[in-house]
C-alpha cells in the first residue's frame, strides 16, 4: 500500500488541487477579530485580502493537537502510513507540536513528519515531490528523509509594495518603517529554510525584479550547478496581485532565456500566513529543486 502525503495550507495548496492529486490537507487557523477561521473552509484568499486591507486585527495560528490527531485519524482510516510535510519549523511550532505527537502511541511507526525547512511555493514543491516518490513505492520513512535531506535546495525572493505589514508584525520597527517609507525604500526578502531574511534595498519594483532575478542566477550556479534550470522548478508567487505576476513570468522566461514548451513557471499566491506579514502587492520569484532519485 503506498504512503499517504499530507500537508497544511501553507504550502498553497488549494482544496481541490489537493483532491486531485490525491494529497490530504490541512487547512491552518487564523484569528480575525478574535475570531477563528480556517483557510479555505470558511476564508477565501478575496475574504482574507478584504479583511487585510480594511486593517482587522489577523493572527496567524496553528493547529491544535487534537486538530491534527483528527487529521491524521481520517487518513489513516485509509492508509496504512503518512508521511506529514508541515511548513518550517524555524517559522512555526507546527512541526514540533506533530513531531511529538507522531512520536507517540498510535502513530509511532505509522506517522512520519518531515521537518522540509519551507514554506509557500517551496513547501508546495516538496509536496509534489513527496507524491512521486510515494507512487514509485518509496517508504514513509525513505520519503522523510528524502525531504528533510533536500530541505535547503530551494529558495523564495520577494518584495514588498508596502512596509506596513512588516512593521505591524514586528519584522522591522517604526522607526525603520518611517524612515523607509519617507525615503521610499523597497526591500528585498529571502526566504532559505528557517527565516524570513533581509537581502536588498531598493526603490522601485523595476529594481525590486532585478535584484531578485540576478540572485537567483547566481543560485542557479552556485548552489543548483543548474544553469539551463533543467532540473529545477521555478514559481512566480503573488499576494493579491495575479497580472504583475504574469509580466513578472515572461521577464522570467527572457531573462534565463527558456522555453514555456519546456520549462513550466507556475504562478501561485504566496500562502496567507506569509501574506499576514508581507501584505497585498508583495511579488516573489522562487526555484526548488526537483528531486532524482
Amino acid at each position: 500500500m503506498k504512503t499517504a502525503i499530507a500537508t497544511d495550507t501553507n504550502s498553497g495548496l488549494k482544496k481541490e488541487e489537493g483532491a486531485g492529486l490525491g494529497v490530504y490537507l490541512l487547512p491552518m487557523p487564523f484569528s480575525i477579530s478574535e475570531n477563528e477561521f480556517f483557510e479555505g473552509v470558511d476564508l477565501s484568499s478575496e475574504e482574507f485580502f478584504a479583511k487585510l486591507r480594511a486593517d482587522e486585527d489577523i493572527r496567524t495560528s496553528q493547529p491544535s493537537p487534537g486538530q491534527i490527531c483528527d487529521f491524521w485519524d481520517n487518513i489513516l482510516k485509509e492508509n496504512e502510513n503518512l508521511v506529514y510535510i508541515p511548513m518550517s519549523s524555524g517559522l512555526s511550532g507546527t512541526y514540533e507540536t506533530a513531531k511529538m505527537l507522531a512520536d507517540e502511541g498510535e502513530y509511532k511507526g505509522r506517522v512520519y513528519v518531515a521537518d522540509n525547512k519551507r514554506i509557500s511555493v517551496t513547501q508546495y514543491a516538496s509536496v509534489i515531490d513527496a507524491k512521486n516518490m510515494s507512487d514509485s513505492g518509496m517508504s514513509a520513512e525513505a520519503i522523510t528523509r528524502a525531504l528533510e535531506e533536500s530541505a535547503f535546495n530551494s529558495v523564495i525572493y520577494l518584495t514588498v509594495d508596502t512596509l506596513k505589514y512588516l512593521k505591524k508584525g514586528g519584522r522591522i520597527t517604526p522607526a525603520a518603517a518611517a524612515l523607509g517609507t519617507l525615503f521610499k525604500i523597497k526591500p528585498v526578502l529571502t526566504i532559505q529554510g528557517d527565516k524570513l531574511d533581509a537581502f536588498a534595498k531598493v526603490r522601485t519594483m523595476k529594481q525590486a525584479k532585478s535584484v531578485m532575478l540576478n540572485a537567483l542566477k547566481k543560485d542557479f550556479a552556485e548552489r543548483f550547478s543548474d544553469n539551463k534550470a533543467d532540473k529545477t522548478t521555478l514559481y512566480i508567487a503573488h499576494a493579491d496581485e495575479n497580472e504583475l505576476a504574469e509580466e513578472f513570468r515572461q521577464e522570467v522566461y527572457e531573462f534565463f532565456n527558456l522555453s514555456p514548451d519546456k520549462h513550466e513557471i507556475k504562478i501561485q499566491e504566496l500562502s496567507l500566513s506569509i501574506c499576514t506579514h508581507v501584505g497585498p502587492g508583495t511579488l516573489a520569484l522562487a526555484a526548488a529543486q526537483k528531486y532524482e532519485a
